[in-house]
């Protein structure tokens, strides 16, 4: 059996991302799903002299465990600013720093919402200039716009976003 970890790139309690990543990961077939809450992994706002008086923080490392030992990743960025959210950028510098290569060549289905009719295409955009230089082996990205309008009850509600996304998650999972 496969083991899928997916998360949202957002702190938010009601994460929109964190709806759609939790859907995306219910379309897989015979996977194990480890859902990650970046709340459950608490760090100090990174910065060199921090890191150089107190070294890497203990869940910097949980969090990368569950990255080396999945054969898959699913992440649905939150859009801040037209960038990722300040809890993900900090995940991610202080992941960088522990190990270069973050994404250890996994398979990813890159994702993004927003309430907006551009459904988080400017952080897409970022993670896909961004994450293959940290070994990130983007497979599918999908992008869900007006989140409000297209999902409902845990479910993509446009039935041509849905069966779009149904693909995608079809091939990221034949990758694994």
């Amino acid at each position: 059996m496969r083991n899928i970890v997916a998360f949202a790139g957002s702190n938010s309690k009601k994460s929109i991302n964190k709806q759609l990543v939790t859907y995306a990961a219910s379309l897989t077939e015979n996977s194990n799903i480890n859902i990650l809450d970046l709340n459950d992994f608490e760090l100090p706002v990174f910065g060199v002299d921090l890191e150089n008086k107190n070294g890497f923080p203990d869940n910097v490392h949980k969090f990368l465990e569950h990255i080396k030992s999945a054969d898959g990743i699913m992440i649905s960025l939150a859009e801040h600013n037209g960038a990722y959210s300040a809890a993900f950028k900090n995940l991610f510098d202080w992941m960088s720093r522990v190990e270069g290569k973050t994404f250890f060549g996994k398979p990813m289905l890159l994702m993004a919402t927003s309430p907006g009719a551009r459904g988080g295409a400017s952080v897409l955009a970022i993670a896909k200039d961004r994450f293959p230089r940290h070994d990130a082996n983007i497979v599918e990205t999908f992008s869900l716009p007006l989140f409000d309008e297209n999902f409902s009850e845990g479910k993509i509600t446009n039935e041509e976003l849905n069966d779009e996304l149904v693909g995608k998650v079809k091939t990221f999972s034949k990758s694994l």
